[in-house]
């Protein structure tokens, strides 16, 4: 077997480099300009090393009967991990990916191909506008994992694309967004109140450290127009490896306190994560 070895490349949106897991045969970390974007173990796509990307799929595991094929959008592509994984988990389901990282996208196909048969279909393009070209009721899924370096770009947080993600889904769809934030949450809490404007349920999955303001660190927005069962995804998020909480209903509330949707025009990034917060060395 020829040792694998690390691929950099300089991509649409920085420099993004493909460095192999000592630990595991096929495994591969994708980062760009030193942030960890992606894992992916190209023999086993169900596992998910990232705790954010176990979090998102615990409630892709959740939100319907297993293996129950599932329309997917995916705003934000990296490696693929979302996809290789509902493709493994779910067989049939119909994926779409948007990235905006044209270069991103040739590198990652090129070296971590998708199986045959994984019903993924890749667009290179902007989220925003692609998702505003989508049809209406299209998707069962909608989750979004769209970062420009390490922050959220600011059209991808605000009232407009909300409304356009709440279009794109089904009556009984699920949207999913990665974020980050830290104490006092300024980012966050605008968000909740931001899909609260547009969805009649909320959920979050953070750690206790993140939630308690001890630092900076990754949440997982759940947003739909039907009541969610949260019970099983409770069970699996805190039998975790690195546990988490997920909170709803009043806590959701309370923590959402004076924030108020946030309006295209005064759109802002996220916060830019403290020095070495998501780095690799």
């Amino acid at each position: 077997m020829t040792e694998a070895i690390p691929v950099t490349r300089v991509v649409d949106h920085g420099t993004a480099k493909l460095m192999p897991d000592v630990d595991r045969e096929r495994a591969w970390l994708l980062t760009v300009d030193g942030a960890p974007q992606s894992y992916v173990d190209l023999d086993a796509p169900t596992h998910l090393e990232f705790e954010y990307a176990r979090r998102l799929g615990y409630v892709l595991d959740t939100v319907a009967e297993p293996g129950r094929p599932l329309d997917v959008l995916h705003l934000g592509g990296g490696a693929l991990t979302l996809p290789r994984y509902l493709a493994a988990a779910r067989p049939g389901s119909r994926q779409d990916v948007v990235e905006a990282d044209r270069g991103l996208l040739e590198l990652v196909t090129e070296h971590l191909p998708l199986p045959e048969g994984a019903g993924v279909t890749l667009h290179p393009a902007d989220a925003r506008a692609w998702l505003e070209t989508a049809p209406d009721d299209s998707a069962d899924v909608l989750i979004a994992d769209v970062f420009g370096g390490s922050r959220v770009p600011a059209h991808l947080t605000c009232l407009g694309y909300a409304r356009e993600a709440g279009r794109v889904l089904r009556p009984d769809g699920v949207y999913l967004a990665n974020l980050a934030d830290s104490a006092p949450f300024a980012f966050l809490r605008s968000q909740l109140a931001t899909f609260a404007a547009v969805f009649e349920e909320l959920a979050l999955i953070a750690e206790p450290g993140v939630l308690r303001g001890r630092r900076f660190g990754n949440a997982v927005l759940i947003a739909s127009h039907q009541p969610l069962d949260l019970a099983p995804l409770v069970r699996r998020t805190a039998s975790d490896a690195f546990p988490a909480r997920v909170e709803h209903g009043p806590s959701v509330r309370d923590f959402i306190g004076t924030a108020h949707p946030v309006r295209d025009e005064e759109a802002v990034p996220s916060p830019v994560p403290p020095e070495g917060a998501f780095g690799v060395g």
